[in-house]
């Protein structure tokens, strides 16, 4: 985690008292101050959660932009097939 205190901004946030005795506890076990593990608790969600947002989102913005789409029924009709296909081999080993 790179050291980046020179680009820091200060943030008033409220949180329920046990996420912070959570916080503390786990800076004391780590000999770390709460900010350090709030920030590394934050990038973790922003590395793991919330990329999977913002995919989310620039998917849903190629769709406005007018991406290529396909139609549910399609969708459904190719995922039965695969089922179908999967009940027929497991049929077949029985």
């Amino acid at each position: 985690m790179p050291d980046d205190a020179a680009l820091t901004t200060h943030v008033t946030l409220r949180i329920p008292a046990d996420v912070v005795e959570a916080f503390d506890r786990l800076g004391k076990i780590l000999d770390r101050p709460r900010s350090w593990v709030m920030v590394r608790a934050l990038r973790r969600y922003l590395e793991d959660e919330a990329a999977e947002i913002f995919g989310d989102a620039e998917a849903l913005a190629e769709l406005d932009r007018g991406g290529q789409t396909i139609p549910a029924e399609d969708v459904i009709a190719e995922m039965r097939g695969i089922i179908k296909a999967a009940e027929r081999k497991r049929a077949k080993r029985r």
